[in-house]
């Protein structure tokens, strides 16, 4: 009779450029980056193994600390596992780290809060190698007023008017911005978002918004005004997804 298999928890960071692939969640083309992780447990432990995220990543939204967990039989040490996992994957999904964890540890219900960069190129366009990476902007932003508008984010609020999440998810969506700071390098802007949990396309609805202050379409007191009708309208546009990269995840 054949031993039971050990179960042990595994906790795994994952960076990926996301620009080809459905995003994180499983999807019926089998395009996501989930997909390519599981498909790839189950050559390493020959039997069919999931894998559960931080949290979802939009199709073409990329990823340097995307966090997940699953759950296997492995007799060996951690170095040996990565190893294991980094052979096999697209060159543009990267395990870069993967330890024993105990058995309550839960990849999205146990992470206190994430860190998201979302990156902009204005005053002109940026070059083929950036591209795929940012919002290209011809428009000369408005820094000043846009910093302006991020203050009034900062703090505990019900940001469904910034989600684009179903009427069921919108019953919890109250969240608290702990950081929101527009940072200048040339022509380049990085938007850093810190929040104890984003709703869905909370941040490209925030960078959307960020934008037009800085185009002069809003202004800084109209984000106050949009956040006070917990709807989501119009006013609000949601950025391109290849600007935005998720960073880290807190637990």
């Amino acid at each position: 009779m054949a031993e039971p298999l050990q179960l042990q928890r595994w906790k795994c960071t994952v960076a990926y450029d996301g620009t080809h692939f459905s995003g994180w969640q499983s999807q019926p083309d089998n395009n996501a980056v989930q997909d390519f992780l599981e498909r790839r447990l189950a050559e390493v432990f020959k039997v069919k193994t999931g894998v559960q995220g931080s949290g979802r990543t939009d199709s073409g939204v990329h990823a340097r600390g995307q966090v997940f967990h699953f759950d296997a039989d492995w007799p060996h040490n951690a170095a040996k596992l990565l190893a294991a996992l980094r052979v096999g994957l697209p060159p543009t999904i990267q395990v870069q780290s993967a330890r024993r964890v105990p058995a309550s540890f839960h990849s999205r219900f146990s992470a206190k809060g994430k860190i998201y960069h979302y990156e902009i190129h204005h005053r002109g366009y940026a070059d083929p190698f950036e591209h795929p990476f940012c919002w290209s902007l011809p428009h000369t932003l408005d820094i000043g007023a846009m910093r302006a508008a991020a203050a009034r984010l900062v703090g505990t609020n019900d940001f469904r008017a910034f989600s684009a999440a179903s009427s069921v998810e919108r019953e919890h969506s109250i969240r608290t911005i702990t950081q929101l700071d527009v940072k200048v390098r040339g022509n380049r802007l990085r938007i850093v978002a810190r929040c104890d949990g984003f709703l869905y396309k909370m941040v490209r609805s925030v960078v959307g918004a960020l934008v037009d202050v800085g185009i002069g379409r809003l202004a800084p007191e109209d984000i106050t005004a949009i956040l006070a009708t917990k709807k989501r309208t119009h006013r609000v546009v949601t950025a391109p997804p290849n600007g935005l990269f998720l960073i880290k995840v807190f637990y």
